[in-house]
């Protein structure tokens, strides 16, 4: 079911976006509909959005079951500022 959406967005904005549809023969709700539907499919659990270049970074590195990131970072500021 279709619903009516109001925004208030700049002119420029606006212009910009309308061109940009209009290049890619698809309408402003579409676009917009596009972009809600990109930031519901890209929520990470805390709420934050995922790019899509970390997205497809995730997962690609498996660290140790006692690694402990604040002991490994001190010790990288140790080496790093101390020798």
């Amino acid at each position: 079911m279709l619903k009516k959406l109001t925004l208030s967005i700049s002119e420029t904005t606006i212009l910009g976006a309308k061109r940009y549809a209009k290049a890619h023969q698809t309408s402003l709700s579409s676009l917009v509909e596009i972009y809600f539907n990109y930031l519901n499919q890209n929520k990470v659990s805390d709420g934050e959005q995922m790019s899509p270049i970390v997205k497809e970074l995730s997962g690609i590195m498996e660290l140790d079951q006692d690694f402990n990131l604040k002991d490994d970072y001190a010790n990288y500021l140790l080496e790093k500022y101390l020798k």
